[in-house]
């Protein structure tokens, strides 16, 4: 198969011929259709994670059909399109019983664990507990299963499902229980940013964005985004009463989505008391926090590690209703030749508004 390989960390990667992967016993092997180009790879491609061996494919957001099935799975066949959450769980240990498989101790992640998803097929383990089903169409065969999917759901949409929506959501809807006419902050209007300020117009809260981007400003306010706040050339004070202005009452709940120590603490800062941070954004090193505002004002910092594939069904329930439509904040479609430059300039910084998807098939 052809797929984006690295041999050393930011050393330039290229599309080349591997071999192809075969499924384990519990695991298919899928072709993929489409893929996203999702800054947490290129925190993969810096070296930020220690869990990627070389050399290595990227690639973890993803849709596209079964190629090959493994002699133990019982719920899936050859030709099924699917898309899978970015952490795949076993599906056997105690956090997976309790239905917290985005916390498994054995999960395996492609595009970090093993190799991803920029390549014409990539494995997937345990794919009973954590393959989705995607149909051509609502109606073709729909009532086989657990969850709505919209008719004609895009290939990239479906992509998409499986890290940034799918983090931002549980991260707002079940760790801080964002509610409708609330008050909700993204700090940070990129891909993840701008999923989770949708999310949240679509569920009936009052957003405001924070960016230094113009552009990225003007996205946030064509998806329903109701204050935007350029934050270029101003320091935390003069940026926390922007937000103040914005939100005289004060924000409920706050998204982090850059892994940056100044903008985490600006997103807590600026939560009212008894405010619910949501963290998303990764840090290449470890932050400090704003500890005795914490404390005083009782604020909650809550994580996000995407969500098992059996809550999906809210998050589909909001895209087949036509309120949460993430094709929208497609900007970009790209061939698998050219993902290895739209990674590395991903990596350097670049600012692009809106999100990349890579269409392999």
């Amino acid at each position: 198969m052809r797929a984006v390989v690295y041999d050393q960390f930011t050393a330039e990667p290229e599309v080349r011929d591997v071999a192809d992967p075969v499924p384990s016993d519990a695991g298919v092997v899928v072709r993929v259709e489409t893929t996203g180009l999702c800054r947490s790879d290129a925190h993969g491609w810096l070296g930020h994670d220690d869990g990627i061996a070389l050399p290595h494919v990227p690639g973890h957001e993803l849709v596209g059909r079964i190629h090959a099935v493994g002699p133990a799975v019982q719920r899936f066949r050859v030709g099924d399109r699917v898309t899978v959450p970015f952490v795949c769980a076993c599906g056997r240990c105690a956090q997976c019983l309790a239905g917290n498989g985005q916390v498994c101790p054995n999960q395996t992640q492609p595009g970090f664990t093993h190799w991803g998803s920029y390549a014409e097929l990539v494995a997937l383990h345990d794919a009973d507990v954590n393959l989705i089903p995607v149909p051509e169409s609502l109606d073709a065969g729909a009532a086989a299963l657990l969850i709505p999917v919209p008719e004609s759901l895009d290939a990239g949409a479906a992509a998409l499902l499986g890290c940034r929506f799918a983090t931002a959501f549980r991260g707002l809807v079940h760790r801080a229980g964002l509610r409708s006419g609330e008050r909700l902050l993204v700090v940070g209007c990129g891909g993840v940013g701008l999923s989770a300020a949708m999310i949240g117009v679509a569920l009936g809260a009052e957003v405001i964005a924070v960016d230094i981007d113009a552009s990225a400003l003007a996205r946030a306010a064509s998806i329903g985004v109701t204050h935007t706040i350029d934050s270029s050339g101003l320091d935390e004070a003069a940026v926390l009463t922007r937000i103040a202005e914005a939100a005289p009452a004060g924000v409920q709940v706050s998204v982090e989505a850059l892994g940056r120590e100044s903008t985490m603490r600006l997103s807590l800062l600026a939560l009212a008391p008894m405010g619910r941070q949501v963290q998303i954004g990764l840090f290449s090193s470890e932050p400090t926090l704003p500890l005795p505002r914490i404390i005083s004002q009782e604020l909650s910092l809550h994580g996000s590690h995407g969500m098992p594939a059996s809550d999906y069904s809210e998050l589909l329930d909001l895209v087949a209703s036509g309120a949460l439509r993430p094709q929208d904040l497609i900007e970009h479609r790209i061939g698998l030749d050219e993902a290895p430059a739209a990674l590395v300039a991903l990596a350097s910084g670049d600012r692009s508004t809106g999100v990349t998807v890579i269409d392999v098939a």
